[in-house]
């Protein structure tokens, strides 16, 4: 009963935070894909650096109550064992992500202090088979999520741009970590974050449905456009909690005439209509 209740709360926030201009208005809770189903980790690979794919090591990411939780207590010291757990769903391009997320505890003994209340949504990302066994971070985009100390601001929904970079206001920026314009989120509050996405053109960030960035032209360090890729969640040594992981895909059959047209796609898949 109490997984129940709340997977019923955090659709009701989810939907909450939808846009009227954002395509997900258009669009009802049975179109999302949960990319977490509430139970277990069955639709997900797990990479931490010096493990191989789907090697857990330390009980990292586990499943409590509903809850999708990264946790460091059979930790005996941390040696950069940084960690993703990836869907296996995907790749998309176009898309929306909604992640419900808190902080929690304490960060684990020896974790790097950047690393304090420090997670993320890694987006467009490699698959986790392509990294390499001692690689900590996938290439890809950050969607960086950032938990207060209780007593200075620290924003989250931030980007950070793992071996890729973006233009923001017409400027290529190459700076790893760019603040976002959100609030300050202390203690151990569910946040809800939100990504928009359309291929390499343009990425919109939402906390709790404002929006605090906008960003276009994403593309390698070697300047390949960025079109899309997999979802993958961090273990960045802080425990950290995610009660809910949903995507909207926007990719799909643009013709109206189409049994299969959905009136929130953004970008065409012709080859996807059925008549």
């Amino acid at each position: 009963m109490r997984i129940s209740k709340l997977t019923l709360l955090a659709s009701l926030v989810l939907a909450s935070v939808c846009q009227a201009d954002s395509p997900a208005a258009k669009a009802s809770d049975k179109d999302w894909i949960q990319l977490f189903n509430g139970k277990d980790l069955s639709d997900w690979t797990i990479k931490i650096a010096g493990y191989e794919a789907n090697d857990n090591a330390f009980n990292t990411f586990r499943v409590n109550d509903g809850v999708l939780q990264v946790r460091y207590d059979e930790y005996e010291k941390f040696e950069n064992q940084f960690g993703h757990i990836f869907s296996n769903h995907g790749p998309f391009s176009h898309y929306i992500i909604q992640v419900e997320y808190r902080f929690v505890g304490d960060q684990v003994k020896d974790g790097p202090a950047w690393a304090q209340r420090n997670n993320g949504i890694m987006y467009h990302t490699q698959s986790a088979d392509s990294m390499t066994f001692t690689q900590w971070f996938p290439t890809s985009m950050e969607y960086q999520l950032l938990g207060g100390n209780g007593t200075e601001e620290r924003t989250t929904g931030n980007l950070c741009t793992p071996d890729t970079k973006v233009v923001i206001d017409g400027k290529l920026r190459e700076d790893h970590c760019i603040v976002s314009t959100s609030d300050t989120f202390h203690g151990d509050q569910w946040v809800t974050a939100e990504l928009e996405v359309h291929g390499s053109k343009v990425a919109i960030h939402r906390i709790n449905g404002k929006k605090v960035m906008e960003y276009n032209d994403l593309q390698l360090d070697d300047g390949t456009p960025l079109e899309g890729g997999f979802i993958a969640l961090q273990g960045e040594t802080h425990p950290t909690d995610f009660r809910s992981v949903r995507l909207l895909n926007l990719k799909g059959c643009m013709d109206s005439k189409a049994k299969n047209y959905q009136a929130w796609y953004v970008a065409d898949d012709k080859n996807s209509c059925k008549y």
